[in-house]
């Protein structure tokens, strides 16, 4: 597999649809395209008949042709959306396998390029991803604020503050009888002390949003009998629990996948917590109450005052169980309360989505830990930056390159850069 091969694939959907797109990119996609549907325009868009290599017709179809630099790729590109057909799906892709220099492309591959291109730095890769994975509107926004390449501008101030912080301090090493500042320490303390909050920041907003993009967890626990798969049931607009009379009837942690208000979470209905002698209850009802511990929020049905499940925190919803019983509370059965108590989860959840920032993946956190590591480190140093400024320097230096994880770009020569435009060093 090279770089320069030029290689095609199907860019839609799999199986019969209206449309299909069908991309080919590299440098000879116009020689490829022209080679179906004759002469092309080098940048624009047309129809034309598409033929095989023995004359047939496939299709007729629009073309669209791209310019080098004004592609997804960055490569010259051609995109032909036929009719969504199998078949005529199966004729494009014979037909281009079968011009010289063409080949199927990679899983990915057409991403890889774009970012290897510089059309887009790895965290929009990213976002991409997300994107297409993306089932609520909540895991849409966030994704799109990654795809448009936030978190790239971001790091691009973080990367000029801690470059900005290392010219300071390089140029005492070695420009030291040239036209510096005579004490840098105070800058480049106020430097470090900028970007290490904002750091701090994104770390800990990157937790809840990495929460959004695998989903919340809310957990339906209480004593057995109380309600907990009819409230599912009544969530999920569907019997996706089995429900009882009989206490004891659920057994495993049922899980159910929905959209609460643009969020995506997966409401669980877990075993009724008490004490048994049945082994395979008491299964259930341990792992109950790990997976209730571990939830985002959990929801106590009780009744009569029966007992919840300790510790009580701010992500604990309690509600009075069978309100068409009792007259208040929540109803699985009727749906009583139910809107309210939706109402108060997904409350509590958007007040965690609130510190959502640009970081948006544990990978990206980490890379943010790396760096709040190495900024630490030198500002520790700065009291002897006078003696050893080549320590600190090189704390800068790890710290940039933990900033560059997140979206692969700096360079040495950015540094030098800021030395001489600054203080006009070598005039």
């Amino acid at each position: 597999m090279a770089d320069d091969d030029t290689i095609f694939a199907l860019a839609s959907g799999p199986g019969r649809a209206g449309i299909a797109v069908i991309r080919v990119s590299g440098p000879a996609a116009l020689a490829a395209g022209e080679r179906l549907a004759g002469r092309l325009p080098a940048h624009g868009r047309c129809l034309r008949r598409l033929r095989a290599g023995d004359g047939g017709v496939i299709d007729e179809a629009l073309v669209l042709t791209f310019a080098s630099g004004r592609s997804f790729t960055g490569e010259p590109v051609v995109e032909f959306q036929v009719h969504g057909g199998v078949a005529v799906i199966h004729a494009m892709q014979a037909a281009l396998g079968g011009v010289p220099g063409l080949r199927q492309a990679e899983p990915g591959e057409f991403t890889r390029r774009a970012m290897m291109g510089g059309r887009l730095d790895l965290s929009q890769v990213e976002g991409l991803a997300d994107l297409i994975e993306a089932e609520t509107e909540a895991q849409r926004r966030q994704a799109m604020r990654l795809m448009s390449g936030d978190l790239g501008r971001k790091a691009d101030g973080w990367r000029a503050a801690i470059i900005r912080a290392a010219a300071l301090i390089e140029a005492t090493i070695d420009f030291a009888d040239e036209e510096v500042p005579v004490d840098v320490v105070p800058e480049v303390r106020d430097l470090l002390a900028m970007v290490r909050l904002d750091m701090a920041r994104e770390a800990k907003g990157s937790i809840a949003a990495e929460r959004v993009r695998a989903g919340f967890e809310v957990a339906i626990i209480g004593p057995p009998n109380v309600g907990k798969s009819t409230l599912l049931n009544r969530l999920a607009g569907r019997d996706a629990a089995i429900t009882s009379a009989r206490a004891g009837t659920t057994r495993d942690v049922i899980e159910v996948r929905m959209d609460l208000a643009g969020l995506p979470v997966t409401v669980l209905d877990t075993a009724g917590l008490r004490e048994t002698a049945d082994e395979v209850e008491a299964i259930g009802v341990g792992r109950a109450r790990a997976r209730a511990m571990a939830a985002d929020v959990r929801v106590h049905l009780t009744e009569d005052g029966s007992p919840v499940l300790k510790p009580v925190g701010d992500f604990d919803i309690i509600v009075q169980a069978k309100g068409d019983v009792h007259g208040r509370g929540v109803s699985g059965l009727t749906g009583q309360g139910v809107d309210h108590l939706v109402d108060r989860i997904v409350s509590l959840l958007q007040g965690r989505v609130a510190s959502v920032g640009v970081a948006l993946r544990e990978r990206h956190r980490l890379a943010i830990e790396r760096a709040l590591v190495a900024l630490a480190e030198a500002d520790g140093l700065l009291p002897g930056a006078d003696r050893a400024p080549e320590l600190v320097a090189e704390a800068l230096r790890r710290a940039a390159r933990a900033v560059d994880a997140l979206v692969g770009r700096i360079d040495v020569e950015d540094i030098l850069s800021e030395i001489f435009s600054r203080f006009c060093i070598g005039k």
